[in-house]
């Protein structure tokens, strides 16, 4: 008969290896889950929520170097063009003085300290005052203008290339807090994204919700302080349900200043571009003595602000997302109000 031999039973070194491998895996894999667990939808909204809040500050701070460029380029216009109409001013006065020249050479001769100025460096020339006393009357109060013309003409190139660098750092600014936007923006919808099916659906109808307070709610019996307030807010009410947009004045979206700015402009007052600038017009008061139509600032750095509606309510452009629409100014940490008029 042949040998039946049992199969020899697994190492014991080679079992206790693979259970605690096994026991490690597990464990790993335990604590990566607790570690990093899928974020609930309120998790999500609430850092959706703060993105958001973030982009509205850079925006601001685009909105105030987007105002500042337009500011600059109008300024170097301006200079440039004196500069300009300067130089045919001084070429007309040298003319002038080279028909001086002339009319001498034509007599018999030309004074040497005014030869000197038409063949050599004129600014050189013009610093060495003590010539001066060997020409006539006439030659010195030309040369004089000549010198006085020159030096205004290079205070203003100074001055041009001085804000043409603050323009330069300007658009940087600009274009650095564009991309900040946009990152903030996108890594919203990262988050966003993360979301399933039915969580979307219920964020989706949340915004809903509260976009449909667009309808007139209850404002109380408060009255506007003056014209102007009540003015920019009936302007502001006929922008209801217009989208949001960073950096947009209208007409077709809006961000926070841009409204405001549109509802005061329609009243007839110019406000600046941001809502930091914006704070500074007017009177400041307090939530206590708010009326319809005043300016309502939000957040330790005022970086949102809106229109005082009336019964507690603030009527603004929101967020990417939302519409101008009415809200509770529960909603948003208040700073101060602003009265206009």
């Amino acid at each position: 008969m042949g040998s039946h031999r049992r199969p020899k039973p697994a190492s014991r070194t080679r079992v206790t290896v693979l259970s605690a491998t096994a026991a490690a895996v597990v464990a790993l894999t335990s604590q990566a889950a607790q570690a990093d667990p899928k974020p609930t939808k309120d998790e999500v909204k609430s850092k959706v929520d703060k993105l958001y809040d973030e982009a509205e500050q850079a925006t601001e701070a685009a909105n105030g170097a987007k105002e500042k460029q337009g500011q600059l380029e109008k300024q170097i216009g301006e200079i440039q063009d004196k500069v300009a109409r300067g130089q045919q001013e001084l070429n007309t006065l040298r003319s002038g003085l080279g028909s001086m020249a002339s009319a001498q050479y034509r007599s018999g001769g030309i004074d040497p300290s005014l030869a000197l100025f038409l063949s050599s460096n004129p600014d050189d020339f013009l610093d060495k005052a003590s010539s001066l006393d060997q020409l006539s009357a006439n030659q010195t109060e030309a040369l004089q203008k000549i010198q006085g013309k020159q030096r205004t003409l290079a205070q203003q190139r100074k001055e041009a290339q001085d804000k043409l660098k603050d323009l330069a750092d300007t658009r940087r600014v600009l274009d650095d807090k564009k991309k900040e936007v946009q990152g903030k923006l996108g890594d919203a919808q990262k988050l966003l994204n993360t979301l399933t099916a039915q969580e979307k659906a219920a964020l989706a109808s949340e915004e809903t919700r509260a976009n449909r307070s667009t309808e007139r709610p209850n404002l109380g019996k408060d009255v506007p302080a003056s014209g102007v307030g009540a003015a920019a807010l009936a302007a502001a009410q006929t922008q209801l349900g217009k989208p949001y947009s960073y950096g947009a004045t209208g007409m077709a979206t809006f961000d926070c200043s841009g409204l405001t700015g549109y509802a005061y402009g329609q009243a007839g007052v110019h406000l600046p571009r941001t809502s930091q600038e914006q704070a500074t017009r007017g009177t400041r008061i307090g939530r206590g003595d708010l009326k319809p139509g005043d300016l309502v600032l939000f957040f330790g750095d005022l970086h949102h602000i809106g229109l005082y509606a009336g019964n507690n309510t603030v009527l603004h452009a929101p967020h990417t997302g939302a519409v101008v629409r009415y809200e509770s100014m529960d909603n948003m940490p208040f700073q101060f109000g602003v009265r206009i008029g």
